[in-house]
């Protein structure tokens, strides 16, 4: 398979830290990304991401196919042993009380792709044309979405858009949800955390996205608006543009 990536981090217009966090790889037989939004004081929302970010690459790099089950339980074991980590380290360190972290990690293998996820960093997917996205925010405006009782513009401006309610870190356990789809030459995969998709709406995301340009200048163009519409916040992207995908099981390219 072929994929090239851009991937980058930002600090914004307005925090004086950054308490975001990613991985990206890929090689031939696969492709590991990871984003995670930190919080807590002190910078140990820094320190839960990183962790986050550490513990969950080094699990799931030896991935080479989504072929089976035990790849579900490998990417929902990965979350949960960062949010373990985390949740000790918090415990045992006073001044980390409170940290936690996002996680959304996207592996691509063969023609599929497996995405693990807690809080509200998202994944979307751009396919001839359309975003999606594919994951769900962990999020109060979300359950007052689901709800019925706030449009998704009126939450996105409403004041606790960034509250959240499930993250990594912040209890013993923590439920992972999974997602699992097929990958097609020419699709694009956008990897963000809400510094970014709360400052830029859906459909201006996608008209970035559909530029004809190498993921490092999309990644650029999506950071750049982001701070032109206020940089509030953190702001890290990973755009994963696929060019090819071998057929799985049979290393065939389509």
């Amino acid at each position: 398979m072929q994929i090239a990536i851009g991937a980058r981090s930002d600090v914004g217009m307005v925090r004086s830290g950054n308490e975001d966090n990613f991985f990206a790889d890929a090689d031939e037989r696969r492709g590991l990304f990871v984003v995670a939004d930190g919080m807590g004081g002190h910078a140990a929302g820094e320190v839960a991401s990183e962790m986050a970010v550490q513990i969950v690459s080094r699990n799931l790099l030896p991935i080479e196919t989504l072929l089976d089950a035990a790849a579900d339980e490998r990417m929902a074991t990965s979350i949960q042993e960062a949010n373990r980590a985390i949740y000790d380290r918090m415990l045992a360190e006073v001044d980390k009380q409170g940290m936690g972290t996002t996680a959304s990690v996207l592996v691509v293998a063969g023609d599929r792709f497996l995405i693990g996820q807690v809080g509200d960093s998202r994944v979307y997917l751009l396919r001839d044309g359309a975003l999606q996205q594919v994951t769900k925010d962990h999020s109060y405006v979300q359950e007052q979405v689901d709800a019925g009782r706030l449009t998704p513009e009126q939450a996105r401006y409403h004041p606790y858009s960034n509250v959240i309610t499930r993250c990594v870190g912040a209890s013993e356990g923590v439920e992972v949800d999974l997602y699992r789809g097929d990958v097609k030459p020419g699709d694009v995969f956008l990897l963000a955390s809400d510094g970014l998709t709360g400052m830029v709406d859906d459909r201006r995301l996608q008209q970035i996205l559909l530029a004809r340009s190498s993921p490092g200048r999309i990644v650029d163009a999506l950071i750049a608006e982001a701070n032109g519409r206020g940089g509030l916040d953190n702001i890290t992207a990973i755009v994963v543009q696929v060019g090819s995908v071998s057929v799985s099981g049979e290393g065939a390219t389509a």
